[in-house]
């Protein structure tokens, strides 16, 4: 597999539009259990996503968890709302591990009283990528809302267009466009979280355990970093081997289900993301 998506922490410090939020327990992963997910996510996993619900900067340890991945010649990616950069800003930019950071510049939108500190905020973001992409990580700077909240984003891409420079510069709906070196802007259209309340999609084939897995921070893994309640538990890396979890019956059967086009989890079935792989 490509990546693995690990949830550190479910807590979140905003509120967005955007996310369906999730309804566990609120839990950090310690570090000590993120190690033993690394080395049973090792052999066959090297980049690590700080990613599926929650905010990875607010866990305490962030550094610490950041070495560990150093340690094992693991290279994580994190994505964030990046309220919390100016705090975490030394920490990351330490970090040896870092290879890629997405920030999610439509978080304030549907949060009140956000647009009075956008300005704080942009500059914020604008001064951590700078420095970032300095050192050699890959900064992705995200406004994924076509057809959702966004009307802020002219005022997001004008702020854009006066530190760069330019007076003008492509504004695809969707797809990446380089700003600078190893600083991107990543557009794309909101989509719909599978939720088992929604209505069916016309889902007929998903990467889930073919280049992607999810694990919640409990140890749940799950196949993709989509299932925000951890609706298809496929076992718990806290206390079994990745190799016996992916030849379960429920792991293999839902592969199976994706190759034959029929996904084999009713989840999946109402999955609004996953309907962009269809051919």
């Amino acid at each position: 597999m490509k990546k693995a998506y690990v949830e550190i922490t479910n807590r979140c410090n905003l509120r967005c539009a955007f996310c369906p939020g999730t309804k566990r327990a609120p839990r950090a992963m310690t570090a000590e259990e993120f190690a033993l997910v690394l080395d049973k996510l090792r052999p066959c996993v090297r980049y690590v996503y700080l990613h599926v619900m929650g905010e990875p900067l607010l866990h305490p340890q962030l550094g610490e968890l950041l070495d560990l991945a150093a340690a094992r010649e693991m290279q994580v990616c994190i994505t964030t709302n990046g309220t919390l950069l100016a705090q975490r800003s030394e920490t990351l930019l330490a970090a040896r591990s870092l290879h890629k950071i997405s920030i999610s510049l439509h978080s304030f939108e549907g949060n009140s009283g956000a647009a009075a500190q956008e300005r704080r905020y942009l500059e914020d973001v604008w001064r951590f990528a700078q420095k970032a992409a300095d050192r050699g990580v890959i900064c992705a700077l995200r406004l994924w809302n076509g057809g959702g909240l966004e009307s802020r984003n002219g005022a997001i891409l004008d702020f854009l267009r006066e530190k760069t420079g330019r007076e003008s510069w492509p504004e695809p709906r969707r797809g990446s466009f380089k700003l600078s070196e190893r600083l991107y802007l990543e557009r794309a259209e909101k989509f719909d979280w599978p939720d088992l309340d929604a209505e069916r999609a016309d889902t007929q084939f998903c990467y889930a355990l073919r280049d992607q897995l999810g694990v919640l921070c409990d140890g749940t893994v799950v196949p993709c970093c989509l299932d925000h309640e951890g609706d298809i538990p496929l076992g718990n890396l806290f206390s079994q081997e990745l190799d016996e979890i992916l030849e379960g019956p429920r792991a293999v059967a839902l592969r199976e289900g994706f190759s034959r086009r029929r996904p084999a989890e009713e989840l999946c079935r109402r999955c609004g993301y996953a309907t962009r792989f269809n051919k």
